[in-house]
């Protein structure tokens, strides 16, 4: 694919966005987006990641801290001498222009001759498939053929970065999946900057070399995908990734002749205990004999005859080639996953067990990760 210009990496310190109602939507972060690197910011509704994304490109003023693009600082830069690109959920194209116009403005903007604009345009539009419709109005074109052809009017300009504001979420799902392919390849061709913006967890989890996940204005981990799945820092983290979410049980962990159990009161089931498997013994000295809270995915969920927690079962959902079994415990809805043979319906009371490696411990006050 087309070859990008010098790229950069992108440094935010202590950066906050204050509002003149005296909202902090952004609250003294600090993150270094790496050269080269696809980086996503993910959390929920409100919790800042569009505000950071719009103080990157030079759209929000940032209150204070500094941002850096390269070595550069650019906190009082214009944002049309960012070089970056930024591609929106609406796409935002002009619609009294052809696609051809669409892609050639910013470059006409840069005072680049006929020639080059034209070979540009040219190269992009046949990677993105969209050759054929350079001569259509946005209206004339499916969704998944606008979202290219905003892509496209950003790869021509040669950004140093791009950012992306949830750019796929006006798309069917299908699409989506199709178009997600799609950056990734245009990513790893282009090997530029990406400062990605969405909500929707399974985007961060497959686009991201890193994920940034977010929470009222705040930074709660940075780190791999696997990472953030596998050790998340803290309850939130832990619950928000993963589809369905991590189960979540207040117990008391119990040492006995050097083994770990977690054992808790599953209201009318009565008390249920688990093994637990504990990697560094000092740090979770000062828990034992404590209440804490213990999560774990609904993968690493087994049916047992005996012992584990007895549960009633809710609802089962058959999702092809596995299934959602929803229980109630503690007075909320646990779900374990298990495949299609599984011969489990509504009403049933069964056990459960998780396996003794994969349980996450948390501090119930900090509601970080033991």
């Amino acid at each position: 694919m087309v070859g990008g210009s010098k790229m950069a990496g992108i440094n935010l310190k202590n950066v906050s966005k204050v509002y003149d109602n005296g909202f902090e939507a952004v609250k003294s972060i600090n993150l270094n987006i790496v050269d080269g690197e696809f980086m996503v910011l993910v959390g929920p509704s409100g919790c800042g990641k569009s505000t950071t994304l719009r103080m990157i490109a030079g759209l929000e003023e940032i209150t204070s801290g500094e941002l850096y693009i390269g070595e550069e600082l650019m906190n009082k830069v214009d944002p049309q001498d960012r070089n970056i690109a930024m591609v929106f959920q609406n796409y935002a194209l002009y619609p009294h222009m052809t696609v051809y116009e669409n892609m050639a403005f910013g470059l006409k903007l840069q005072k680049l001759d006929r020639k080059e604009i034209d070979k540009r345009i040219k190269e992009v539009a046949a990677t993105l498939h969209i050759d054929s419709q350079l001569e259509k109005k946005p209206k004339a074109l499916s969704g998944g053929q606008r979202q290219r052809v905003a892509l496209g009017r950003a790869i021509v300009r040669h950004p140093r970065v791009f950012l992306m504001d949830e750019p796929l979420s006006n798309l069917d799902a299908k699409l989506r999946v199709q178009m997600r392919a799609e950056l990734i390849r245009m990513h790893n061709d282009l090997k530029t900057t990406f400062v990605y913006v969405t909500h929707d967890q399974t985007e961060a989890m497959t686009m991201g070399s890193r994920i940034c996940v977010m929470k009222d204005g705040i930074i709660k981990q940075v780190a791999t995908p696997e990472d953030i799945y596998n050790k998340p820092d803290n309850l939130f983290v832990a619950g928000f990734i993963g589809s369905p979410q991590m189960n979540f049980y207040k117990g008391t962990l119990v040492e006995e002749s050097e083994e770990y159990f977690l054992s808790g009161n599953n209201d009318e089931y009565g008390e249920f205990r688990f093994p637990v498997e504990i990697a560094d013994r000092e740090n979770v000295r000062p828990y034992i004999r404590k209440d804490i809270i213990f999560g774990v995915r609904p993968e690493h969920i087994k049916f047992t005859e005996e012992g584990g927690l007895k549960a009633q079962v809710l609802v089962t959902e058959l999702l092809g080639s596995e299934v959602h079994v929803h229980l109630h415990v503690q007075g909320e809805i646990h779900t374990v996953k298990t495949d299609a043979s599984a011969n489990i319906k509504a009403g049933d009371i069964i056990r459960v067990i998780p396996a003794p490696d994969k349980i996450h411990q948390f501090d119930p006050e900090t509601e970080s990760a033991i």
